[in-house]
């Protein structure tokens, strides 16, 4: 679930393992090209921190980050059931 802290959405995505979180960094690296709304982002191992902001509104929360975090969502849904 995704959390609004200080003006971001953030949400922490678990996999099976390392590749399962690169496949799924990668995937979601298109989508923020093609949206060009690029995320803040970490990855240890099996988990990858999302944050998400409007820098063009002054660091904000917009419906641009939630359209986002919408398509992220997706992503993980279709990657861990496909896995599963």
């Amino acid at each position: 679930m995704w959390q609004n802290e200080n003006d971001t959405l953030k949400r922490t995505f678990t996999f099976q393992d390392f590749k399962q979180a690169m496949q799924f960094m990668n995937e979601v690296a298109e989508v923020a090209e093609e949206m060009n709304h690029h995320p803040w982002w970490s990855n240890v191992y099996n988990k990858v921190t999302i944050e998400l902001t409007t820098h063009d509104a002054n660091n904000t929360v917009t419906d641009l980050d939630h359209a986002l975090a919408k398509r992220i969502d997706s992503i993980y849904n279709n990657l861990t059931q496909t896995a599963s």
